[in-house]
């Protein structure tokens, strides 16, 4: 008898979106004119309502895959790659386009913050509910209460409406909830970054244990070290289509080798970006403290971090603008980040196009190869532009220790100067 409890076959997920023409500027009165003009030729003519273009778009694309039981899957790749979306359609919160999905077995599924959970209901009238919506029965989930309390920590809150809970207290009894009640299918999205980092080790340890109970488990994250340790198998999906899969390391390989030669193009061009796109970076590149272009690193050095930007917000300002720039491992593990707002050196932007400098004096990464974050916000209330991948950096050498050292960059990749004394 075949072990294999989920089948996907040529699965695909498209999206209809709309577009609308804006005005360059919209003042009450036009706002009150159009909408009555809007209502009239809705009524009028209502196949022709609106000034909008509609695209259709393809979230997956023939993707094909099985799972055995007790299997253990990692699902990587950039942000729109539609990693989110084959889970939405494991988990049955949406249905696919086209193809066909065989699953066997229940499923418990964490996706997002706010997923699964009546706001109105106490904490302890969720548990309840949940086990209810997963086939139990009254006594079995009473017999899984104390453990799903315990691990979730929100024992003085448990009778509080959930919509009362922060989001990390909300997190944690999700979690809870979806990995005691038994599931054979185990389903968990990115929403674990909203924990903290013990919380997150407490739940890849759950999660392990579900493996080797015989449980099945999908995680999504873009924490590589999280992925390998986890995981047996992984997926690899770009632009909704499957672009490796089979044994998680050498997932994973492909994944970050590829990360790294997305680099060398142009960043204008680059399509899986995230934000509201008012304001884009367009160029990167680090120069030395003369403005001249730098192919490596050395370590213990100054260097200027330089993006390029364009203004497409029709010349409008934005003031106290904040600037990120992160630099990952081979994991895609972040290890180093500077960030504006850290030193309050938030800035303005002004003109159509410009050029945002970043000095990081003592360079203290050691010789490897890196990847890179790009990250600008209006204030901390909207992403304009986000770029994962955005470039590769290579360091090779320097004197950081300012004794010849180069440290040990298989063991450590940042670098710390310390002192070092005996007494007797």
């Amino acid at each position: 008898m075949s072990n294999t409890i989920i089948r996907v076959e040529g699965l695909g997920k498209k999206y209809s979106i709309c577009h609308e023409k804006r005005e360059r500027y919209v003042a009450l009165r036009d706002v009150v004119a159009n909408t009555a003009n809007r209502l009239k030729q809705r009524l009028t003519s209502p196949s022709q309502f609106g000034s909008q273009s509609q695209e259709d778009f393809w979230a997956l694309q023939d993707v094909s895959f099985e799972v055995k039981q007790g299997d253990r899957i990692g699902i990587i790749g950039r942000n729109g790659a539609g990693k989110s979306t084959l889970l939405k359609i494991l988990s049955r919160v949406t249905g696919p386009t086209e193809g066909e999905i065989s699953i066997k077995g229940r499923v418990a599924s964490l996706l997002e913050v706010g997923t699964g959970f009546h706001p109105e209901l106490t904490g302890r009238e969720n548990i309840f509910l949940n086990g209810a919506i997963l086939g139990m029965c009254r006594k079995e989930i009473q017999k899984k209460f104390d453990g799903i309390v315990a691990f979730s920590e929100v024992e003085n809150f448990l009778d509080t409406p959930v919509k009362r809970y922060s989001s990390g207290m909300y997190v944690r009894l999700a979690f809870a909830v979806a990995a005691h009640l038994e599931p054979e299918i185990l389903i968990v999205d990115e929403v674990l970054a909203v924990g903290d980092a013990q919380f997150q080790k407490k739940c890849l340890g759950k999660m392990e244990d579900t493996g080797r109970e015989g449980g099945t488990v999908l995680l999504v994250s873009h924490s590589m070290a999280s992925i390998q340790k986890l995981c047996s198998k992984g997926i690899y999906l770009k632009t909704g289509q499957i672009a490796k899969s089979g044994e998680v390391n050498q997932v994973v390989k492909a994944y970050l080798d590829e990360g790294f030669s997305s680099g060398a193009s142009s960043l204008r061009d680059r399509k899986d970006r995230q934000g509201s796109g008012r304001v884009r970076i367009i160029d990167f590149y680090v120069t030395d403290i003369q403005g001249n272009k730098q192919g490596f690193l050395s370590s213990g050095e100054d260097y200027v971090f330089t993006m390029e930007y364009e203004n497409l917000g029709n010349k409008r300002s934005f003031k106290d603008v904040v600037g990120s720039i992160g630099i990952t491992d081979e994991r895609d593990e972040i290890i180093l980040l500077v960030r504006s707002s850290f030193s309050d050196q938030n800035f303005d932007i002004h003109h159509n196009s410009g050029v945002i400098r970043c000095l990081i004096k003592d360079f203290n990464l050691a010789s490897g190869r890196y990847n890179t974050i790009l990250f600008l916000s209006y204030r901390e209330t909207e992403i304009l532009d986000c770029i994962s991948s955005a470039a590769k950096i290579d360091v090779e050498g320097g004197d950081f220790f300012r004794t010849g050292s180069t440290g040990l960059p298989s063991h450590c990749k940042v670098l710390t100067r310390s002192s070092w004394e005996i007494s007797e």
